[in-house]
């Protein structure tokens, strides 16, 4: 008598539902050193005294150099491994803990203050995404990842857009990301993304999540008084999503 094939279907995707929520778990786990990295570079480096300031200083610079070796040695162990899932997952996390350890590093030395405030509120973001990326379908996952993406870019653009040094960088940004809203529109509409979306992935989601954005970036470039509100209309957008998507997953 034939084996339930459905019941092999079951299994297996159980199993990767499994593996994806693990990997979600490390990678909470990492997101929450992360933020008390931040937390001590805030506490010393940003609010501390001037001993505390300039030894910070030297330590980033380190940290820096230190971050881009942990990133080679992952990138160069992930190459070895490739043939090895297991041990390819772990040169690919030595690769991301380097990438922010020196990518942040560099970057809170460079722009200080606005640079430690965007990290602690990207850093989260990215936790709570890589649960949702294990527990939703993939079409979901994008979409909210979107609109996340763009909640993050109306808060810099309002906070950023009026400075004298990085308001034209951040303009620059800003239109790039709009670039990037309308590519991943387009590749969803050709069906290029059979790498991200399984083949009856219902694009509607994505649509809106694209245009949604669109419209909160571009009031955000216009208004930073409108951009404000902007950003809390995606924020409910997003929660009213998940919760949704939450309840129809159970």
């Amino acid at each position: 008598m034939a084996k339930n094939p459905n019941a092999k279907s079951g299994s297996a995707k159980r199993g990767e539902r499994s593996e994806l929520l693990n990997g979600a778990m490390i990678f909470f786990l990492a997101g929450c050193v992360a933020e008390i990295y931040l937390f001590m570079i805030r506490r010393y480096y940003i609010n501390g005294n001037v001993e505390q300031n300039l030894q910070w200083d030297d330590y980033l610079k380190t940290l820096t150099w230190v971050g881009l070796a942990v990133l080679a040695a992952g990138v160069v162990l992930s190459v070895l491994w490739n043939k090895y899932k297991g041990k390819r997952l772990i040169g690919w996390t030595v690769a991301g803990a380097g990438l922010f350890l020196g990518g942040a590093s560099w970057f809170i030395r460079m722009y200080y203050i606005p640079a430690v405030t965007l990290l602690s509120v990207v850093v989260p973001v990215a936790m709570v995404l890589s649960i949702l990326w294990a527990m939703y379908d993939r079409e979901c996952s994008v979409s909210l990842t979107v609109l996340s993406a763009s909640i993050i870019v109306v808060w810099v653009c309002r906070r950023l857009i009026n400075h004298q040094v990085l308001g034209t960088p951040m303009r620059i940004c800003a239109v790039l990301f709009l670039a990037a809203l309308a590519l991943l529109a387009w590749l969803t509409k050709k069906e290029k993304l059979g790498f991200l979306l399984p083949p009856n992935a219902d694009p509607l989601p994505i649509y809106l999540a694209c245009g949604l954005s669109v419209a909160g970036v571009v009031i955000a470039l216009l208004s930073a008084t409108v951009a404000y509100y902007a950003m809390w209309a995606l924020a409910i957008i997003v929660f009213a999503l998940a919760v949704y998507y939450t309840v129809k997953l159970l």
